[in-house]
């Protein structure tokens, strides 16, 4: 199991997705670590800030199950995240739309349903979320310098402006601009292949890890040898398990993300060849043309009869 660092948080924090599997597998690594609590709830309070709307609802999912699930370990979570929860839910609300305000109303129902915040805290969550669909200044009042701003803007401007649109579009028409989007999707393919090589299926050395596991971890039968009055053995084989678990549903995270990663590089690899085939019948139709500018320009008698 990978040890703890802000970097190497904020990096699974960067990399985590909305899957159940992606979620759980980062949940159970922060609890592993619960020792950096307070450090772990500033970063993540801080990752959630700087992350795309679309993601922020995903961090609150995380820190849901983090809290669930790590209070039979202790209450660091729960109290730390009380300290962030007010600010991180108002400003994921003000970014949200309805379906998500209600993803995150539903969870606030369930953190009271189960007794994991006091219900006057639960409140101000909800009045966070509320508060966030008052009206926010309008920035289109009507400014009379702005539209005298606006009234000077001349004819010629008007015309240039006109001019650079169609330069855009035959910019945007012509062969150099899908070579280069072209070479872009190269580009991006040749990076997920390479990335492809240092994928979880390929890591021997967590593949040798998890097949040198005692077998106390994988055969329960086994358990009933230690009897209960060797608590001494009994709870290493609890520390045991319990990181045999952690490195289980790490790599299997891994190995999730692996298999969307493979998806993707399939569809980049057939919009990739369409792409190529598209090129390949403009350079045909290109050179077809040329063939008959040439034949004219040499044999233009015996081209028109």
């Amino acid at each position: 199991m990978s040890s703890f660092s802000e970097s190497a948080l904020e990096k699974k924090l960067t990399e985590l997705s909305s899957s159940q599997q992606s979620v759980q597998t980062l949940s159970l690594w922060i609890i592993h670590h619960r020792k950096h609590s307070g450090l772990i709830v500033k970063v993540w309070h801080r990752e959630l800030k700087k992350a795309k709307s679309s993601r922020k609802l995903t961090f609150l999912y995380l820190a849901n199950d983090v809290i669930q699930n790590s209070k039979k370990k202790g209450p660091e979570f729960t109290k730390d995240f009380e300290t962030v929860l007010v600010d991180a839910c108002s400003h994921v609300a003000r970014e949200a739309d309805d379906g998500c305000k209600k993803h995150m109303e539903r969870l606030l129902n369930i953190w009271k349903e189960r007794a994991l915040y006091r219900a006057d805290f639960i409140q101000q969550l909800k009045l966070a979320i509320e508060d966030s669909n008052s009206p926010r200044p309008s920035a289109s009042k009507f400014d009379p310098a702005e539209e005298k701003k606006a009234v000077k803007r001349s004819y010629q401007k008007i015309q240039e402006e006109d001019d650079d649109e169609d330069d855009d579009y035959r910019s945007n028409a012509s062969p150099r601009n899908a070579d280069i989007s072209a070479t872009q999707l190269t580009e991006d393919l040749v990076k997920a292949l390479q990335d492809l090589e240092n994928a979880a299926s390929g890591d021997a050395a967590v593949r040798q890890k998890i097949a040198s596991l005692p077998q106390e971890v994988q055969d329960v039968s086994l358990l009933e040898q230690i009897g209960d009055v060797d608590k001494e053995a009994a709870d290493k084989l609890s520390k045991t398990v319990d990181e045999a678990c952690l490195l289980l549903a790490e790599y299997n995270g891994r190995l999730a993300a692996e298999l969307e990663d493979r998806r993707q590089l399939a569809r980049m690899l057939t919009e990739y060849i369409n792409s190529q085939r598209e090129v390949l019948m403009e350079r045909e139709k290109k050179l077809e043309r040329r063939t008959e500018t040439l034949l004219l320009w040499i044999f233009p008698a015996r081209v028109r009869s």
